[in-house]
């Protein structure tokens, strides 16, 4: 009897290859032969799943963020039973800085997707170009769940906030991978912005 292919599983694995080559030699230089070479299969097999180049890039970044997600919620889960929306926002912000080699990989590949949508009409069509972020939606809630619990300074835009603490995340990631900054140092900016809009403890209430 002929064995049974998962193909959710192969996709995945070849996904994987995609990020782990790209993750040495950076996205532009990767070519389809290459996650082949990588994940142990031919190239023909890889064009079967994926057909192109494109919707193999799309699909490794849908892996990517499946990924990220559970990094988050492993973050979370760590914070407590019943963390404060301060505690929330930390664990989405400080996922996403390289500080580790997952994280690094992600914050590189992530980071070379938006650039390779400048030049890429395809990928620049796609969702995860032109649709509201998810994480600024998410970031957003958050902050307006603590705004409602008077958890934040006066004068505090949610949406505002969100936006500028991803873009600044975003920077910070960058200024690590570059070695302009240490994880630390990145930590510490972070910190300090959110003093900016979190009351103190003892304030709140």
């Amino acid at each position: 009897m002929p064995k049974r292919v998962d193909h959710a599983q192969r996709r995945t694995e070849i996904a994987e290859a995609l990020v782990r080559v790209a993750g040495q030699r950076g996205l532009h230089a990767v070519g389809m032969r290459d996650v082949a070479a990588e994940a142990g299969v031919s190239l023909r097999l890889v064009q079967y799943y994926f057909e192109t180049k494109e919707k193999l890039l799309l699909f490794g970044l849908e892996h990517l963020t499946g990924k990220f997600g559970e990094r988050l919620a492993a973050r979370i889960r760590a914070a407590g039973d019943a963390p404060g929306p301060r505690a929330m926002v930390e664990a989405l912000l400080m996922t996403a800085l390289p500080a580790d080699e997952e994280s690094r990989v992600f914050h590189h590949l992530y980071t070379s997707y938006a650039v390779l949508a400048v030049t890429d009409r395809t990928l620049a069509a796609q969702p995860f170009v032109k649709d509201p972020d998810a994480a600024e939606d998410a970031l957003t809630d958050i902050l307006r769940q603590a705004q409602a619990a008077n958890l934040l300074r006066p004068g505090v835009d949610a949406r505002l906030t969100a936006a500028g603490l991803l873009a600044m995340s975003a920077g910070l990631g960058t200024g690590i991978l570059v070695g302009q900054r240490s994880p630390e140092s990145a930590t510490a900016v972070l910190d300090d912005h959110l003093d900016r809009v979190f009351r103190p403890a003892d304030a709140a209430g």
